[in-house]
Parts: C-alpha cells; sequence; structure tokens
C-alpha cells in the first residue's frame, strides 16, 4: 500500500511539470459555474416518495418535473415520509386474495386512488409537478 502511494506522489509530481496548479483551479471552477447554470432548466425524473397513510408506510412511484435546483433539493430529503390522513384520499376497500400455506384466503384492504394520491402529493410538493404516479400496494385497513 506505502508503494502504491509513493508511486501515485510521484506520478503527480511529475504531473505538475505539465499541468498548471492555476489551470486545475481553472477548470474546476468553471464546472462549477456550469452545473450551477444547468440548474435552473426543468428537468423530469423518476422519484419513489415515501407516505405514510394512517401509520402504513407505501411507496408511490411518481414522475416528476421540476427545476433541476429543486430536484436535487429533494434528494437530498427523500428519506423523510410524507404524512397523508386516509380522510384526504379517495379509497375503496376489496377483497385480496392471500395465500396462506397453500389454503387461498381473502383480506380485506384499502385501495387508495392514484388520482387522489397524485392531487394529495401535489398540494404538498408545490414547487414540483407530479406528472403521474405508477402503481403501489392496498394498505390495511386502519383501527378505529
Amino acid at each position: 500500500m506505502t508503494r502504491l502511494l509513493a508511486l501515485l506522489k510521484a506520478w503527480l509530481q511529475k504531473l505538475r511539470h505539465y499541468i498548471s496548479p492555476v489551470f486545475v483551479a481553472m477548470l474546476v471552477i468553471s464546472f462549477s459555474l456550469w452545473y450551477i447554470s444547468k440548474l435552473n432548466y426543468t428537468y423530469t425524473t423518476d422519484f419513489n416518495i415515501k407516505v405514510k397513510v394512517n401509520g402504513e408506510r407505501v411507496v408511490v412511484p411518481c414522475v416528476v418535473e421540476g427545476k433541476g435546483s429543486n430536484l436535487v433539493g429533494y434528494g437530498f430529503y427523500a428519506s423523510r415520509r410524507v404524512n397523508i390522513p386516509l380522510s384526504e384520499l379517495n379509497y375503496d376497500i376489496v377483497e385480496v386474495p392471500v395465500d396462506d400455506e397453500g389454503m387461498l384466503s381473502y383480506e380485506m384492504k384499502v385501495r387508495i386512488s392514484p388520482l387522489s394520491m397524485q392531487d394529495a402529493l401535489s398540494i404538498r410538493f408545490s414547487n414540483l409537478k407530479i406528472v403521474s404516479i405508477g402503481d403501489f400496494n392496498d394498505i390495511d385497513i386502519p383501527k378505529q
């Protein structure tokens, strides 16, 4: 390992004779300014938004459109969960088949309307446009 570090150090010293440190500094500054200028453009990307509906955790795949600075900002806070009460959503109670050790049984679940989920998420992310929502799991019926 020390030999590898010594070789790397010798290579950097040799490279320093060919490339000016001022050039490297200007290259880094120009790349930073270019990256910052690109953050003003509008981009469309896929995000998995973590939602908590009455204590049940759901991951909602979304196609999101927004400015680059807003998308980068959301990417840093993506681990946060969005709390949405079930009363704000349109839903149906459905029977879902469950395979329990070879025996087929049915469970009652809450199936949330994707359109109402999109509306609820759009309210909470006012600086981003939720273009579409993918399929997400049904949740258990909340206890009263």
